[in-house]
């Protein structure tokens, strides 16, 4: 138990999966989301947890709107965005007149969103995350659980954790293994080879461990350039759950690289969801993908550093035409990536 209040604005399933663990542990929990149908929904039934085997877990929160929050309510102790990317400015701007005098603001999302909240709110106010949660949004009061995934919480700037980011790791815990560190970008840059890895699995209509498993070429290639672009560039990257980014490095051995993959194929399979965040958006949500807000250099350190990275590239030019109808799910696109090999 603790006495901190959090205000999680974004109760999809990054938001929602933290906020039940957290408020099931005794936390002090506030939901507040743009979707009315969601919200309508939690304030009837509760925010539900659906397991793997079909049964909900149901906690009670408070849950409101951005246009129906209370004129009257307390200031926000520790403010928790977790919408996609490209919504963070205007969840800042919403957070700014109600944070406390001695608030925080913690960005668990996706991308690099920290500058852009800090533009708002003051840049020591500021809190930064990393997070790989495979849980999805079911429908309005319901998130299922996709497995406990890592979960970092640290400083912008790389340095220290002060005793904001520790107080809130130790609160994420009710969530599971979470860890405060001084290298979040690490992990984030690390993702890069992950999301690569998960972006390939989406051009196909098949689970995630089957095409990485029959496609380990791709899977490699896709990985091995932001893990080269961070060698190169002196970045210091961190493993998380499965994934471990240097053994896809250009130099390592078949036998290492074929191990990190074993494990990894092994996790996707041991996943409850079995297609990706990005696959879900474009075929079942029918959103465009999440986009960042921030050019955070990526691909001017590549070009520095000589890394080519059209593998991913065009994996991203082949999911947005997804999104769009111009393309369709289809094994043609694994053989088409597959003519980019060297």
């Amino acid at each position: 138990m603790t006495d901190r209040s959090y205000t999680i604005i974004g109760a999809g399933a990054i938001g929602g999966t933290v906020a039940h663990a957290m408020a099931h542990a005794g936390v002090k929990v506030t939901l507040v989301d743009t979707d009315a149908a969601h919200v309508a929904a939690i304030r009837t039934g509760g925010l539900r947890i659906r397991a793997v085997d079909g049964t909900d877990d149901t906690v009670r929160v408070p849950a409101y709107t951005t246009a129906d929050y209370p004129a009257d309510a307390e200031p926000i102790d520790i403010a928790v965005i977790a919408t996609k990317s490209q919504h963070t400015r205007d969840a800042a701007r919403w957070i700014a007149p109600r944070l406390a005098g001695d608030g925080r603001v913690v960005s668990l999302q996706n991308g690099v969103n920290e500058p852009v909240i800090a533009e708002v709110v003051g840049a020591d106010r500021v809190i930064s995350a990393f997070v790989n949660i495979f849980s999805d949004f079911l429908e309005p009061g319901v998130v299922s659980f996709g497995g406990t995934g890592a979960l970092s919480v640290g400083m912008p700037d790389g340095s220290a954790p002060d005793r904001h980011a520790l107080d809130v790791a130790v609160d994420f815990r009710a969530y599971g293994p979470v860890t405060a560190s001084a290298n979040v970008a690490g992990y984030r840059f690390a993702k890069r080879g992950f999301g690569g890895i998960l972006g390939l699995t989406s051009v196909v209509d098949a689970p995630m461990a089957e095409v990485v498993d029959g496609n380990r070429d791709l899977a490699a290639a896709v990985a091995r350039e932001s893990t080269e672009v961070a060698v190169r560039a002196g970045v210091v990257l961190e493993n998380f759950d499965a994934y471990e980014p240097y053994a896809f490095r250009a130099d390592a051995s078949e036998a290492a690289r074929e191990a990190a993959l074993d494990r990894l194929v092994r996790y996707l399979a041991g996943q409850p969801k079995d297609r990706s965040g990005g696959f879900r958006d474009i075929a079942v949500r029918r959103r465009p993908l999440e986009r960042g807000l921030v050019d955070d250099g990526y691909a001017a350190l590549a070009a520095e550093h000589g890394v080519d990275t059209r593998m991913s590239r065009t994996v991203g030019v082949m999911l947005g035409e997804i999104s769009s109808g111009e393309r369709s799910f289809s094994p043609d696109n694994l053989k088409e990536l597959r003519t980019l090999l060297g």
